[in-house]
């Protein structure tokens, strides 16, 4: 075999050794194989481009993965609520007068037809669609005439798996269109209230709407930033406890984990200040009264992400810490049966020279003597016992 034979070999090798350890699903997410994953080896990258660069505005592709888009309808006033799903995208351009609100929900968006047909009867703009498929934006707010698209990222916790969903939000006068990945949400509770009709919620138009959503996804990031707070008090009492390389993998995923919220809500506050700038028809000053408190929560969220972060490096340094001082008891335990042996293995090695007694009287004639043996037990147990009394005394064996 050549030179350049065993090069290519070796190579062969070492990208064969990379295939079996990773792969790249359909989503784009590269996932270990052969390895046991960690917590966070399941959440979804927050940066996923969807086309080829270069592609022209308004290119769209597909997740072939993504499920086919269920349609729900929901038409209310003061007095009157008609919900409904639709099961032909055609449905929607036989409406009948349109009540106060208008929302329509797509669940799925796995089937370019029906969102082309959605973005003709409301005119959404060919690169809002564009964003509303390629799920990887950063939260914001654009003007499209005196519409408004405003998009935020949900984040939900599963099996300890931290995982993210786009949710599109198309506003108008008098209509709302919102686009999710799959199904499943946190907006049941503003559903709720429209079909009870609690609130303000049933006399207001499609901006409080808005309004509402935005307020339930910001809502549902406490509960998360909640089980960080348990998890960090949980590895805290670990590291105190029994300091393990697990505990390390953890903070590690942790960190990570909180690095992904924070990506997901920076920019949320820079969106819901969009929303309170005056000049924009479609959100009416009552309706920014409510935003102000969105964009508290957001803050409030940003600085408990921060400060959980500051906590998971501040745990790494105290892992490291603990796992230092116990070190350092280890060291002193060796320490103090090294330098109690040391004399021991003195007076033994003395003892075992075998000087010729019976050349010399100077050649240890001690060993001649009766009771020599029992003599040299008793100074070394006694050395012994002097030494850890010395210890003792300089608070090295635990005492004062």
């Amino acid at each position: 075999m050549t030179f350049c034979e065993v090069i290519n070999c070796d190579m062969m090798k070492k990208v064969s050794l990379s295939a079996r350890r990773w792969h790249w699903n359909t989503k784009g997410d590269r996932l270990m194989t052969g390895k046991k994953t960690t917590r966070g080896g399941g959440r979804k990258r927050l940066f996923r481009r969807g086309t080829v660069p270069g592609a022209p505005p308004g290119t769209m592709e597909i997740d072939p993965e993504a499920s086919f888009p269920k349609i729900t309808l929901v038409e209310y006033d003061g007095e009157t609520l008609i919900e409904r799903t639709v099961k032909n995208v055609h449905e929607l351009e036989t409406l009948a007068e349109r009540p106060t609100v208008t929302w329509v929900n797509v669940d799925g968006l796995g089937d370019l037809k029906t969102l082309n047909h959605l973005a003709g009867l409301f005119h959404i703009h060919s690169l809002v669609l564009e964003d509303v498929v390629h799920a990887h934006q950063r939260a914001k707010v654009e003007e499209y005439g005196d519409n408004l698209f405003i998009v935020v990222q949900m984040l939900s916790r599963e099996n300890g798996v931290l995982n993210r969903e786009q949710l599109s939000l198309f506003l108008g006068q008098g209509f709302l269109v919102t686009f999710q990945e799959r199904p499943g949400d946190c907006l049941e509770p503003v559903r709720d209230r429209i079909r009870r009709g609690k609130g303000r919620i049933r006399e207001a138009g499609a901006d409080y709407l808005a309004y509402a959503l935005l307020d339930a996804v910001i809502d549902a990031y406490f509960p998360l930033l909640e089980w960080f707070d348990e998890e960090l008090e949980d590895a805290q009492n670990a590291i105190l406890d029994n300091p393990t390389h697990d505990i390390v993998s953890h903070i590690h995923t942790m960190k990570n984990d909180l690095l992904f919220v924070r990506r997901a809500v920076w920019p949320l506050r820079e969106a819901i200040n969009a929303l309170l700038r005056e000049g924009n028809p479609v959100v009416s000053k009552e309706t920014r009264v409510y935003l102000r408190d969105c964009y508290d929560h957001t803050i409030q969220i940003i600085d408990m992400a921060e400060t959980h972060r500051d906590i998971v490096s501040s745990l790494m340094d105290f892992y490291l810490s603990s796992v230092s001082n116990r070190m350092n008891e280890i060291m002193k335990v060796l320490t103090v049966i090294a330098t109690i042996f040391i004399p021991l293995t003195f007076i033994v090695g003395v003892y075992g020279m075998n000087f010729n007694t019976k050349i010399s009287p100077f050649n240890m004639p001690e060993l001649n003597w009766r009771w020599g043996y029992p003599a040299v037990w008793g100074i070394m147990v006694l050395m012994v016992v002097a030494l850890l009394g010395f210890f003792r005394k300089k608070g090295w064996l635990g005492g004062n």
